[in-house]
């Protein structure tokens, strides 16, 4: 849904666990293909050389393209319609990005479908309130351990989060960060399944915190790649600690679109650990 800020007008869009319609997808690649364009043009005129489109990216597209499920594919694609998942391509190359993404679920509430991550062994995982609703139990699937049975044990739509406890056990997991680890400019990675795609792997900067109509603590704006199903996502920084939960956009006058994240340290004032 669109809010239209108190303050300044920036419009907030909470509904990234919907799945992504044919027709909104050929508007985003048309968008993309006509920045291209404009793009193309601008150099021309500038006389730079234009930047070929490696080889390798193709094949790597293709590769994970191969094991993702979608409704089809458009008949004309821009190079920057998939630059988010050549960038997903390269960090999943890196140790580190494909131990995370081993912890990241898919999770499948009612009609809805949206992200979530594992903080344990027993199958604890975190995600949007918005992805789950009203919903008691869900499906989630881990990359490597399959479908599992999950519960939702608490909800705190406040704060827009929400605990699931998976049926099984010995899943992988990501570290949460203990307090706020985080300042302008700092570097993040983010994994999620957005636009149908599963286990995308991208990376951004911390923009700033900011307030939003009818939240009372600050959440955080970040330059970042963030489409339809990257709620839930876990943002993680350099160290691999999890310092937040993607859970919405937001158009700002001041930055364009921008990603937003509630911060892990509301999860430990809402969660009681045990």
């Amino acid at each position: 849904m669109d809010k239209n800020s108190k303050h300044n007008h920036d419009v907030i869009d909470e509904d990234l666990y919907e799945e992504i319609d044919e027709e909104e997808l050929i508007e985003l690649v048309e968008a993309e293909r006509q920045n291209a364009l404009k793009r193309a043009h601008e150099d021309r005129v500038q006389k730079k050389p234009k930047r070929p489109f490696p080889k390798w990216a193709f094949w790597l597209i293709a590769i994970m393209m191969l094991g993702n499920v979608f409704a089809f594919f458009p008949k004309v694609i821009s190079v920057p319609a998939v630059e988010f998942l050549i960038t997903s391509s390269k960090l999943s190359l890196q140790d580190d990005i494909r131990t995370y993404k081993k912890a990241v679920v898919v999770i499948e509430a009612g009609d809805s479908r949206g992200t979530g991550f594992s903080i344990n062994e027993n199958g604890t995982i975190i995600t949007n309130h918005h992805v789950v609703k009203e919903e008691k139990n869900v499906t989630v699937a881990f990359p490597d351990k399959g479908l599992h049975n999950a519960e939702v044990v608490a909800a705190y739509p406040s704060v827009d989060l929400a605990v699931l406890e998976a049926e099984g056990e010995n899943f992988p997991s990501l570290d949460l960060a203990k307090n706020k680890t985080f300042n302008k400019d700092d570097p993040i990675y983010f994994i999620g399944n957005p636009l149908r795609f599963q286990g995308i792997a991208n990376k951004g900067t911390i923009i700033k915190e900011t307030m939003l109509p009818d939240w009372e603590k600050p959440v955080v704006m970040i330059d970042a790649p963030v489409y339809n199903g990257n709620s839930g996502s876990p943002v993680i920084n350099q160290e691999g600690k999890v310092i937040g939960v993607v859970f919405a956009t937001l158009d700002s006058q001041e930055h364009g679109k921008v990603g937003l994240f509630i911060p892990i340290e509301y999860f430990y004032t809402s969660y009681p650990m045990n």
